[in-house]
């Protein structure tokens, strides 16, 4: 799913467009926030894509939602 990251001081936030949904992440695997997974406020947990370390925010990226929650 297409899915907007931005980052707003400290905190990354996720938006979904389709769902018209903006939820801040609570959890990531990696620190860097790219090739892994982040869990958002609302309990899903979506991998990211690989991207470099210093990719510019707000950028649209292609996530994976995991599993039914």
């Amino acid at each position: 799913m297409k899915v907007m990251v931005r980052k707003a001081g400290e905190q990354y936030t996720v938006y979904v467009a389709k769902k018209d949904l903006e939820e801040p992440i609570v959890e990531m695997e990696k620190p860097g926030l790219w090739g892994g997974w982040v869990k958002v406020a609302n309990g899903w947990t979506l991998d990211m894509p690989e991207m470099p370390a210093d990719t510019r925010l707000p950028i649209t990226v292609d996530a994976r939602k995991r599993g039914a929650e």
